[in-house]
């Protein structure tokens, strides 16, 4: 087209359009494109466009026109509104086609229940799964606007937090792309968990408000809603020669459907994401009102819309937990509510058809309620007898347990379960009662006392060990009982499950237990947030195909060692590292030397992933430098530090960390004898959009939790996609991602899970490594200011009399210095450098979720790929 015909689609205010391009690295997502488009005999990409003709510059115009009343003078913002709702068009056709497809055919689908799906943004991940990036590309550009600009303008959807929601997340990206029915289930939050931000170093909470502008990428359906009840009571009543149970709720709500559809890459399946949003049975009192009763009168409204308000309410306080509670209940009943009536449009009352044709995945403990809602609906609704009804129920429901903390592991007191769900807590006893007799049955031939300690010790409600009055309901222990199957999600987390966690369900149910090794969408995580490398990765195999087949990432290796290929990828983490680097000035006002090597840590501040320890290398790498003269610095390796997180609104000491590390960035940031050589950031509010700007530039990641503590870790399998190298200790997927790369290829560290429980007896007798001690006195003493607030930090760690140091950075500290020590060696050597971070590139094909979703589909779910043909 001429430059006098792009001008008519030029908008006034938006970003001049040049003629000349310089170039880049790679040449970004177009040159991705260009190189799949080069393979259309092989790969080509489905192209799924909607009915409309229109070309795509004056849909995006006809979108702010009609929709928002803007009629030129657009905004970037508005430029991907306009975008966001045209593409939106061809997804819900997309979407349509896909569901009218499954309609006809009837197969089985999966139903994946979370409290939490870390989305992301979608307008980059929706144009380039439909196949539409090239068109929309080009239309913004003859707009006058960039593609990364415009969806830069995208707000993250705040439906989840960490890795369990953003595992969530791929894995319905995986599903779709493989074809396979089914749905996640979830909550529509309004706030999400809560959006981070700094106040003089300290963490502050502040509501996520992401849905102020609309959201393009759902559909609400004024069809779907079903009503939800709380508390009350339950009674027994006669319905001709058979007693029946009544639950009548004390407090009912409606939970309204939204549907978020999901494309499948180089298919035409688009499948869904249905969340839940709380509203009230009456919207308003107007009786209240008109007597002047205002609070009254919004009463109902505010009680509902505060279930799905705000992503894990602080539960520190009684009506913390309630809320929690009717959280989990409420999505929980909402979405078999759903399920059971898409059912019985097609098989009406056939309910020993069900596991045939739906089975659920409970992610963690949080829908767990689901095995007695199950049973109420199919017993107290459906009228079924108890024995039908736990014969199907226990086919169609399967658990994963995502952790070995303790405090993930959840416990409801029985006075919070039978206070809000009456009814369930009668069905939970049932089962209980059920479940210990067969057990006592099946134990017959132990001794009497051990038979008694053994069904004590596996019963579904038991005593509270800490307070000898409370008995709580084992919410893992429900699932275990009432499900097909339950998985680990990394093969040592799957072994802690079945040796200590489950272990003594494992050995009445060994068939019952399986290992997943979690995986992420190489979609998003490499093809889409890095797309110089994945050209550059397509250019060297000669295909695209790994983009969905990452198994043929392995020929890399072949790569690894090549001086030009390194000279390639080199140049493609040098832009990243820009990248980055102008995010940290953008945040901090400073500009660091991209140059040094790139150390990053994110993830949800915690104990156990030992952020403290991380700091604690940081303050001693600090003070070497400080000893050494200025032409001894020249040779140290330089590093510039970043950590992000949030640390959860109660959690006190992950909030004195976060503190640690910004007071200790204050100090070592502004050093003119250190500043050139070592930098401290913390990056706040850590999103998926930030790790999609983080991950790319990385050159080293930590992944040190204490060994034994992370079930799989995925942030992990993101870097090791984007060629970053690992520090790390014998923890989670750690350990496969060593053996996929080579064990020599990653800086491991740290005592082996076998040793924990031993060195915790042992912890309060340890000699600590002097450098150790030399730290805490420097921290306690005030070196970084804050020395009461940081008292309780030292004392956890440090103070036997006091704290524990649960999760042994005493004993991992020097183990832990000298892996770094590695790294500089390492870092010196840019040759063996790039080569070891091709390797982890060309190593991590088993870390996709295709891999992970296809063995569920396989070994759990028994679902079967439905294609819909392409009319």
């Amino acid at each position: 087209m001429a430059y006098q015909q792009l001008q008519g689609y030029r908008v006034a205010g938006a970003p001049p359009v040049s003629r000349q391009f310089a170039p880049r690295v790679g040449s970004g997502r177009r040159a991705l494109r260009v190189h799949a488009v080069a393979e259309l005999d092989k790969t080509a990409p489905i192209v799924r466009g909607g009915t409309s003709s229109v070309p795509a510059p004056a849909d995006i115009a006809n979108k702010l026109r009609y929709l928002f009343g803007r009629n030129g003078d657009y905004t970037t913002a508005d430029a991907y509104q306009g975008t966001a709702w045209s593409v939106r068009e061809k997804l819900i056709d997309s979407f349509n086609k896909t569901h009218e497809y499954w309609k006809k055919e009837d197969p089985k689908f999966v139903y994946y229940l979370s409290a939490e799906f870390l989305m992301g943004r979608s307008l980059i991940n929706t144009v380039y799964n439909l196949g539409l990036e090239g068109e929309y590309a080009e239309a913004l550009n003859q707009m006058g606007y960039e593609m990364e600009r415009v969806a830069d303008a995208e707000r993250d959807a705040a439906l989840g937090n960490g890795g369990l929601g953003r595992l969530a997340a791929c894995f319905l990206d995986s599903m779709a792309t493989l074809d396979l029915p089914g749905w996640g289930y979830g909550i529509r939050y309004k706030y999400g968990m809560f959006k981070q931000a700094l106040k003089n170093g300290y963490q502050v909470e502040l509501p996520d408000i992401w849905l102020t502008k609309g959201n393009p990428w759902e559909l609400r359906r004024d069809d779907v809603k079903y009503e939800v009840g709380f508390g009350g009571r339950v009674e027994r009543r006669k319905q001709g020669s058979k007693e029946v149970t009544v639950w009548t709720p004390s407090e009912r709500v409606i939970a309204q459907a939204y549907d978020n559809p999901i494309p499948g890459y180089n298919t035409p399946t688009t499948s869904n994401l249905r969340l839940w949003d709380a509203v009230p049975v009456t919207e308003f009192d107007l009786g209240a009102f008109n007597a002047g009763d205002y609070d009254r009168a919004m009463l109902e409204r505010e009680r509902a819309e505060g279930i799905s308000a705000v992503l894990y309410p602080n539960d520190s306080t009684p009506e913390g937990k309630e809320l929690r509670l009717k959280q989990q209940y409420f999505f929980v009943c909402a979405s078999l509510q759903d399920v059971l009536s898409r059912f019985k449009a097609v098989h009406a009352t056939d309910f020993n058809l069900l596991p045939e044709k739906a089975c659920f995945q409970l992610n963690d403990t949080h829908p767990t309620i689901a095995v007695a809602e199950l049973m109420r609906l199919l017993v107290d609704v459906e009228g079924l007898d108890w024995d039908q009804a736990w014969t199907i129920t226990t086919k169609c429901l399967n658990y994963t347990n995502h952790t070995v903390m303790p405090e993930a592991l959840e416990k409801w007191p029985v006075k919070v379960m039978a206070k809000m769900l009456p009814r369930h807590m009668e069905i939970i006893e049932v089962i209980n009662e059920g479940w210990t007799k067969w057990l006592a049955g099946h134990l017959k031939d132990l001794k009497p006392e051990e038979r008694a300690k053994r069904v004590a010790a596996m019963s579904i409600i038991h005593e509270n060990p800490w307070n000898k009055d409370e008995m709580l309901v084992n919410m893992a222990y429900l699932a275990v009982v009432g499900s097909s199957a339950v998985n680990g999600v990394a093969a040592i987390h799957s072994n802690i499950v079945k040796d200590e966690i489950l272990n003594d369900f494992y050995q009445i149910f060994p068939s019952k237990f399986q290992n997943k090794t979690n995986g992420v969408t190489p979609r998003r995580w490499l093809a889409w947030c890095n797309p110089e490398l994945a050209a550059l990765i397509t250019d060297a195999l000669g295909t695209s195909e790994w983009i969905n087949d990452t198994e043929k990432l392995a020929g890399l290796r072949a790569f690894a060692s090549d001086k030009s290929f390194q000279a390639k990828w080199s140049a493609v983490k040098k832009a990243k590292k820009a990248k980055l680097a102008q995010l940290i000035k953008k945040v901090h006002g400073d500009d660091v030397n991209q140059e040094a090597l790139f150390d990053i840590q994110i993830k949800r501040i915690h104990e156990y992933k030992r952020q403290y320890l991380n700091v604690l290398s940081i303050i001693w790498r600090y003070k070497q430098l400080k000893k050494m003269s200025p032409e001894e610095r020249k040779k140290a390796v330089p590093r510039v530090c970043v950590i992000g997180g949030k640390a959860a609104s109660a959690y006190d000491m992950a909030k004195r960390i976060i503190r640690l590390v910004t007071a200790v960035g204050d100090v070592i940031n502004k050093d003119p004898d250190t500043q050139d050589y070592l930098r401290l950031y913390f990056l706040p509010d850590y999103n998926v959009s930030l790790a999609e700007t983080i991950i790319p530039a990385a050159e080293l990641s930590q992944h040190i939790s204490t060994a034994g503590t992370e079930a799989s870790g995925t942030s992990n399998m993101k870097f090791q996609m984007n060629g970053c190298l690992i520090i790390g200790t014998w923890d989670g997927a750690n350990i496969e991602i060593a053996e996929e790369t080579g064990i020599e290829n990653v800086f491991v560290f740290g005592v082996r899970a076998e040793e924990i429980n031993q060195l915790r007896k042992e912890r309060k007798n340890l000699k600590t490594d002097p450098r150790w001690d030399e730290l805490m006195r420097d921290i306690e003493s005030g070196m970084f200011g804050d020395k009461d607030y940081f008292k309780p930090l030292v004392d956890s760690v440090n103070n036997m009399k006091v704290g524990n140091d649960w999760f042994l950075l005493a004993n991992d500290f020097a183990s832990y210095l000298k892996a770094q020590e590695e790294v500089d060696a390492c870092y010196k050597d840019q040759s063996e450098w790039l080569r070891r971070s091709i390797m982890y590139t060309a190593g991590s094909g088993k870390f996709s979720s295709d891999r992970t979703i296809r063995e569920y589909a396989e070994d759990i779910w028994h679902v079967k790929p439905s294609r819909p043909t392409i009319a």
